[in-house]
């Protein structure tokens, strides 16, 4: 049975693809219409959608935006097997069903308001959505470092905010991201003109290095990535002594707390726990999963 506790979160909607755009290396930006989801969604949270009528299960993906008002959400993802690959031929105009929004948000804490923000890969995504909840905010002071070993789904541009602490030439960021107000940086092994030439860890380490005890004290960590990024995120933030939240990538069924299929374990005040990623997650407390 699913979690009672997300039962009056989670709708099920036949939404309607408004555009699919593709980008080198297998990724896409899907837009949907779909009014409860854009209504309803926080920044961490997924849909779990049918990618083809002839796949019984769903596959959960992250959302990057929603639009309350014009009533659509964004994702973007990588075909990577069967379920994606088929998702990748729908077409606007296409109806998807959809479940969500799934799953507990990040939680911004109004006593760090310097958020630090890394998204690897296909973690990007929970990072634009989380950065988009922050503008406008009033003395928060957000900065995002994107990671990527495929050619980033977006033109990388020169950024317009100059960053403190950061090593000469690393001046890529995310053009939304400059649109809002909000500085970022790209990182990368691949050498892309302007990106750090190493992991994002090292890039938000040579950031923190920079910083002050006051300025450092204001700090709290937000990632989402592949296993080992996060692994190496909680590693960073214990070694300054940060709160960090991570959103855990697992492969799930259901999507809804009823198989169990997603579980992980979690370091509680009773001793180890298995948690569900989807509707216990999938943002965790770095400390309790690394």
């Amino acid at each position: 049975m699913s979690d009672p506790s997300h039962r009056d979160t989670l709708f099920v909607e036949e939404t309607e693809v408004l555009s699919h755009e593709a980008f080198a290396g297998d990724q896409y930006l899907l837009r949907l219409w779909s009014p409860e989801c854009a209504r309803h969604a926080q920044p961490g949270q997924f849909v779990h959608l049918t990618c083809d009528l002839a796949l019984p299960l769903r596959r959960p993906l992250s959302l990057m935006r929603v639009n309350p008002r014009e009533s659509w959400i964004e994702i973007l993802y990588k075909a990577v097997g069967e379920g994606t690959r088929l998702l990748a031929r729908r077409k606007p105009g296409d109806r998807i069903s959809s479940i969500g929004p799934i799953g507990n948000p990040f939680q911004v804490h109004a006593d760090r308001p310097r958020p630090l923000l890394i998204g690897g890969g296909v973690g990007m995504p929970p990072m634009v959505f989380l950065a988009d909840s922050l503008r406008g905010t009033p003395s928060c002071k957000p900065f995002v470092i994107l990671g990527s070993e495929v050619p980033f789904p977006f033109p990388a541009q020169p950024s317009q905010f100059l960053v403190p602490g950061l090593p000469p030439g690393v001046i890529a960021a995310m053009p939304l991201l400059d649109d809002w107000g909000i500085p970022s940086r790209l990182a990368s092994l691949q050498g892309y003109p302007g990106c750090f030439p190493g992991y994002v860890t090292d890039l938000a380490r040579a950031w923190l290095q920079g910083l002050d005890e006051k300025m450092l004290a204001e700090v709290e960590v937000f990632a989402c990535g592949p296993h080992p990024m996060l692994a190496a995120v909680a590693a960073l933030a214990r070694d300054f002594d940060l709160p960090c939240q991570v959103s855990l990538e697992e492969f799930m069924a259901c999507g809804v707390g009823g198989c169990a299929g997603c579980v992980v374990e979690v370091r509680t005040p009773a001793g180890p726990a298995m948690k569900r990623v989807c509707v216990d997650g999938p943002v965790f407390d770095a400390r309790t999963v690394f």
